[in-house]
């Protein structure tokens, strides 16, 4: 059974807005499975979030098939990788020896799906603290190899592309003084921060910058040739695009039937989050009012095959559990939300 329309968006989750389908591959069928949701009530909706275990930093995830999902974390170098609907980790995939960090992290927040390939981003920026962070500049794949019980993920070449030189020296760059963002910390007013990834239909991809705004605008900046730049080719880069969001940066882009879904949330940690959806080109992305996002903090979005149910994925990473951030629990103990909604 299908879930009801909620103005525009169906959402996977409790009465009176969506009802639970009988049944789905990967979808949990017994309440055994200890799923933990949080279920809170804006403006009249109900709506049920899950549970992941293993991580609290979620930043970026793309599907792996009909059922399984892979995570990846801004804390530490490593993917994992999670069935719809079991809090378990599955399975991890550890980086830290491909993208020869010296043990810093990459800091990933961005991944989109492209065929069988899924493309990652660090943030590009600086620390915290506006310290210098070279282990942030990485761009890189994941060929998925299916085949087993299990989707694997094997990285592409034998080492990752660095990217944000040639961003700063773009033309796109010079036009938004990225040369003097990238000097700041990532959140500071004028920072550089790169948080959101997602493709055209001719191969492109498109960067979405948490940081800086220009007049209150986000930008993205198209990257054209991402299949040679995986390779050790130079990246080309086409015009930047100017995109209004509320006075929000790019935190989440995913790839539609009719163009883009975009989370646009605060440059600092303070403000709000919304969701957008954005047709391309000089269209203005429209803000959507279904699903609620509630305190979810979303910084990843990705749709699952067939076009239909997408997943937010919530960093958490500052959420308080026993007393403190998240990110500072032991790993068993910690965990992030996600939401599933059909559009």
């Amino acid at each position: 059974m299908n879930s009801p329309t909620c103005r525009g968006l169906r959402v996977r989750g409790t009465q009176p807005c969506a009802t639970r389908p009988s049944g789905r591959a990967g979808w949990p069928k017994s309440p055994l499975l200890a799923i933990l949701p949080l279920v809170w009530s804006l403006a009249g909706l109900a709506q049920t979030v899950e549970r992941y275990e293993g991580m609290c930093d979620a930043s970026a995830a793309a599907a792996l098939d009909e059922r399984h999902f892979v995570v990846a974390s801004d804390e530490k170098n490593v993917l994992h990788i999670y069935e719809h609907g079991r809090p378990q980790v599955l399975a991890k995939v550890a980086l830290d020896d491909f993208l020869r960090t010296g043990g810093d992290e990459a800091d990933l927040e961005a991944g989109t799906r492209v065929g069988d390939r899924i493309y990652w981003m660090g943030s590009m920026g600086r620390d915290r603290k506006g310290r210098p962070a070279p282990a942030r500049d990485r761009f890189f794949a994941t060929d998925i190899e299916p085949g087993g019980a299990l989707p694997a993920l094997r990285p592409v070449g034998d080492a990752p592309a660095r990217l944000r030189e040639a961003i700063i020296a773009s033309e796109a760059g010079r036009e938004w003084q990225l040369g003097q963002a990238a000097v700041k910390a990532p959140e500071a007013v004028g920072g550089l921060n790169i948080e959101g990834l997602t493709h055209t239909g001719d191969g492109a991809l498109l960067i979405g910058f948490r940081n800086p705004l220009r007049a209150g605008r986000a930008l993205v900046l198209p990257l054209l040739n991402p299949a040679d730049v995986i390779v050790g080719q130079a990246p080309r880069f086409g015009p930047a695009i100017a995109l209004d969001l509320g006075g929000r940066g790019v935190r989440a882009m995913a790839r539609t039937a009719d163009g883009y879904l975009l989370v646009g949330g605060p440059v600092a940690d303070d403000g709000s989050f919304a969701l957008f959806h954005w047709r391309g080109g000089s269209d203005a992305p429209q803000p959507l009012t279904q699903p609620a996002l509630g305190t979810l903090r979303p910084e990843a979005l990705f749709g699952w095959p067939g076009g239909v149910q997408w997943q937010l994925i919530s960093d958490d990473g500052g959420v308080i559990e026993q007393g403190k951030p998240c990110k500072k629990l032991e790993d068993r103990k910690q965990s992030f939300r996600s939401l599933t909604f059909t559009r």
